[in-house]
């Protein structure tokens, strides 16, 4: 007895046949009754035909095997972020990469609709990882929640180093992040701004330069400098003093941030192809209409940590004497250590630094980079602030902090672990009613914000959106007070890791100061034989003119003895360990072909093939034999055979 044919394999061609049946049937009705059976024969016509199409097409393994039926497959699979973010996905499930709960409370306090939850938490309290704000039974009273701190020193107070701040900021300690326009729409820029403006906080340019969006409500801007130098570029890509100082010194611009490194994508450039260069975005980043728009992967002003330096008293000396800082995600430690040091022997120290995490947001960022690269902001940010005490340094720089900041215990854990103030990229597009939809480099931005589509744009309505933004601010940071009330502090620099307490396992806490335990005043130039393993090995590598780790002298060397195990088993000290990375390896073999990435949709090459085994020739060229390489196959969206 035969098996019966599972329901899969019946169906394969039986959506196909239905149209074609339909065809018929819808002819012998036409025949019958007239032109009123014209549109479902055109129907049923047109879907057989593409039945046909499917059955013969050799891209899509699915449309041959199930011809008209299996552009279901594509269809839901189009759709399955948002059935899985509006059916699937619960308060608290691993949001992507926010929670639903996450981005309700943004939504509600942009909107300023309640914020509060009936019936208790909905958090597991036991889980590992669970972190809380201790509190006070001797609360206090604060009278505002525009919470400021100064930038570049106070006014009326003599600065430390050399080439100081002359004009300091009276910062919000909750800013708008870097976001550019060309990623972000001019209506989206428009808004933000103007929200800031309200809200009397700071909107960071993004290294897209300077827009007349940005401009016109005159909201405080954060000016960054990228790579790519826009706004302040030689045709060539290089720096023009000339240009900066004439936009640095405008009023409006607050402070000037050199973009070392971003977090979503550290140590990676980019490019705006050149359709994409309009007048307005040419007009803003200083480069042609229509050419290709390059982000070097580093910088062509400095080369080195003292450079960098110099770099940065050479600007806050153009832009009049403005606060001049950088932002970076933490890689290689021997290099962070290095500007330490440069700013130890230079004694010109950046008015504050950005640490961004490998959490943080991105238009567009390779897989790879956005999952596995860059520190997270909670490690980068304990170092950075360590690193700065340890050196003696911590007060002569503020400290901002970037990577998933959305509510006020966001912003707390953060200033817990060293931040002065912090910034918000994706937060503050929520405001603006980011759905979190991630097609934001696509063009397709179903809101308008990370669009220059105008047809898009116009739904993002600037009058409706920008007291949102002011409104998302405000609310947060009256969230902030309150935290700080119970806890029985008047300010956020009062909050430390002595406050914040985290769940080991079911049975054990430990107060976050116990994880990561702050560094006393000036250890690491004093005591580094008593200090933790990072400092003690990787600080003796670190070069103030060389961003590559050094070999240690031999005092350096006796202050960073063996006190860990390489994978050979043998005790590493900072020595050893420079000795491994800087050793010397044999040269990489040359490419053998010339095949390269593509993402276009252009037709696959498909072979005439002669025999079911045959290969054609231009596939199998390579450099081996000095033929060329035939390009390679285009990608297609569609991730399926």
């Amino acid at each position: 007895m035969s098996k019966p044919m599972p329901f899969a394999q019946s169906i394969r061609f039986t959506t196909w046949a239905l149209c074609a049946l339909g065809v018929v049937l819808s002819g012998v009705a036409l025949a019958i009754w007239g032109r009123g059976a014209w549109v479902p024969l055109v129907v049923f016509g047109a879907l057989t035909l593409l039945g046909w199409r499917d059955y013969t097409q050799t891209r899509h393994a699915v449309l041959r095997n199930y011809p008209v039926l299996g552009h279901m497959r594509f269809l839901l699979e189009f759709i399955r972020p948002e059935i899985r973010q509006y059916f699937v996905e619960g308060d608290h499930d691993a949001g992507e990469p926010f929670t639903r709960a996450q981005r309700t409370v943004v939504y509600q306090r942009a909107k300023g609709a309640p914020d509060v939850r009936p019936f208790g938490t909905k958090l597991d309290v036991g889980a590992k990882g669970y972190e809380w704000i201790n509190h006070s039974l001797q609360t206090t009273k604060i009278g505002s929640h525009d919470f400021r701190i100064w930038i570049g020193g106070e006014p009326g107070t003599p600065r430390a180093g050399a080439s100081p701040c002359t004009q300091p900021y009276n910062a919000s300690v909750f800013n708008i992040s870097a976001m550019s326009f060309g990623a972000l729409s001019a209506n989206a820029i428009l808004a933000l701004n103007q929200g800031a403006k309200i809200g009397g906080f700071a909107h960071d340019t993004g290294e897209g330069g300077i827009s007349r969006y940005h401009r016109e409500h005159g909201g405080d801007i954060i000016w960054e400098i990228g790579s790519g130098y826009f706004g302040c570029r030689n045709a060539d890509g290089s720096f023009n003093a000339e240009r900066f100082a004439q936009q640095a010194r405008e009023p409006q611009v607050k402070m000037v941030e050199i973009k070392i490194s971003q977090g979503a994508k550290p140590g990676h450039g980019g490019v705006l192809p050149g359709a994409k260069v309009t007048p307005e975005i040419a007009a803003a980043r200083g480069v042609p209409v229509g050419v290709d728009c390059i982000s070097p992967s580093a910088h062509s002003a400095f080369s080195n940590p003292v450079e960098l330096m110099r770099f940065v008293a050479r600007l806050r000396e153009l832009s009049g004497g403005k606060p001049v800082g950088f932002k970076l995600c933490i890689g290689h430690i021997w290099e962070w250590f290095g500007i330490v040091k440069a700013m130890l022997e230079t004694d010109i120290t950046p008015d504050y630094i950005v640490v961004d995490g490998a959490e943080g947001g991105t238009g567009a960022a390779p897989i790879e980079f956005a999952d596995h690269m860059g520190a997270p902001v909670q490690e980068g940010l304990h170092l950075v602030h360590n690193t700065l005490i340890g050196a003696g340094l911590r007060e002569r720089v503020k400290i901002g902090a970037a990577g998933k900041v959305i509510t006020s215990f966001d912003l707390a854990r953060m200033f817990a672990l060293g931040a002065d103030w912090c910034n918000s990229g994706r937060g503050f597009m929520m405001a603006l009613g980011c759905i979190q939809a991630q097609v934001c480099h696509s063009g397709f931005c179903p809101t308008g914000i990370t669009t220059q589509d105008q047809k898009r744009e116009r739904a993002l309505v600037v009058a409706d959106k920008a007291p949102r933004v002011a409104q998302y601010h405000a609310n947060t940071l009256h969230a902030l007070k309150e935290l700080l009330q119970a806890a029985g502090l008047m300010h956020p620099d009062q909050l430390s890791t002595h406050h914040i307490v985290r769940r080991i396992d079911s049975e054990r806490i430990r107060l976050l100061s116990a994880i990561m335990p702050t560094i006393k005043p000036g250890a690491i130039l004093s005591d580094l034989a008593h200090q933790n393993n990072v400092y003690r090995l990787y600080w003796p590598l670190a070069d103030a003119h060389s961003f590559n780790p050094r070999l240690p002298d031999s005092a350096e060397a006796d202050a960073a003895p063996d006190i860990r195990p390489t994978v050979a088993g043998r005790p590493a000290s900072a020595a050893q360990i420079a000795e491994a990375l800087t050793r010397r390896r044999a040269p990489h073999p040359g490419a053998i072909t010339h095949l390269v990435p593509e993402q276009s949709n252009a037709a696959r090459a498909v072979p005439s093939a002669t025999t079911p085994t045959h290969v054609p020739k231009e596939w199998t060229a390579s450099g081996a034999n000095g033929a060329g390489g035939a390009p390679a196959p285009a990608a297609h969206e569609d991730q399926v055979v």
